[in-house]
């Protein structure tokens, strides 16, 4: 089950399954891992590098054919509603205009973009960060804390397939907006500004990260981070602190920089409460699942 799991996302454009079905391979492999070996610290890492392999399948599969996701993609839904919480103005063409720089030569990069875009950046080590210092500092509380990140990981990237939504700057490209019959003014500065960094080497570091851009509803990079901010608050109020500081920068970098609207994020904060709130009902399902692998890992493991 491991093998297959980790081959199934390196084989799904070749092999002639439906994609749910190499998807439901890719996250056996986990699955497997904890029949195949016995539990530790290492094991459970191992694990979650698993359950992530699957999810970036998962996030990845809807644009292996672009065309058909092109057709199927929802644009003006989220303009409408950002429309009216920007009280006319989409919230990211009014903070681009107010604080994005640009002169005769191009952008100019202010300490504040910096930041944010680092921020943004950063994101890809944030919640698995975070898991990391509560398997360091309360192991107790990892297999809970585990559960809730990466339930939303893959609840987000159900979405991702079933209703592929346009980001802001993908939407500034694709269309004119029906009421006023003008171009949506939203930069996607976090490119921008890549391009500027790392010059050439940022189409390849891009192409590694990238792989749908019509995964934006909800925003998965704002909903694992206020569940991890959440996480974080009941191990302790330091940590809690740092992470709900970060949450808040990452939520105005993803509508600043262009990445999401204002109700990406909503839609972000409502699944990461739904998950909790889900957590008393699935939890004894969940934990009968658990034992029922750890028995058959002890099975495995039997010793005469």
């Amino acid at each position: 089950m491991v093998a297959a799991g980790i081959a199934a996302p390196l084989l799904r454009k070749r092999a002639p399954l439906p994609p749910a079905v190499m998807q439901t391979v890719a996250f056996g492999a986990p699955l497997g891992l904890a029949v195949a070996a016995r539990r530790s610290a290492k094991r459970d890492v191992a694990v979650c590098a698993l359950q992530m392999w699957a999810y970036l399948a998962a996030y990845k599969t809807p644009h292996d054919d672009a065309g058909t996701q092109a057709a199927r993609v929802r644009v003006n839904y989220p303009i409408v509603a950002d429309r009216i919480l920007g009280l006319g103005e989409l919230p990211s063409t009014r903070l681009q205009r107010a604080l994005a720089r640009s002169g005769p030569d191009g952008p100019s990069w202010r300490a504040l973009d910096r930041v944010l875009v680092w921020t943004h950046w950063s994101w890809f080590a944030i919640p698995h960060g975070s898991l990391l210092y509560i398997l360091a500092r309360h192991p107790g509380r990892f297999p809970r804390a585990a559960v809730m990140t990466y339930a939303v990981f893959d609840v987000g990237a159900s979405f991702y397939w079933l209703v592929p939504t346009a980001p802001p700057w993908y939407a500034a490209g694709a269309r004119e907006d029906g009421a006023s019959g003008e171009q949506l003014e939203v930069r996607r500065m976090m490119v921008e500004y890549g391009e500027h960094f790392w010059r050439d080497g940022w189409g390849s570091l891009y192409s590694v990260f990238g792989g749908n851009p019509l995964a934006a509803m909800p925003s998965l990079h704002f909903a694992t981070s206020l569940m991890a901010a959440l996480l974080l608050a009941e191990a302790g109020p330091l940590p809690g602190a740092l992470g709900a500081a970060y949450a808040g920068t990452l939520g105005f970098a993803l509508v600043y920089l262009g990445e999401h609207y204002v109700v990406d994020l909503i839609a972000g904060a409502a699944l990461t409460l739904a998950v909790r709130r889900m957590e008393p009902l699935a939890g004894p399902a969940l934990a009968r699942v658990g034992r029922a692998v750890g028995t058959l890992e002890g099975i495995a493991h039997q010793t005469g």
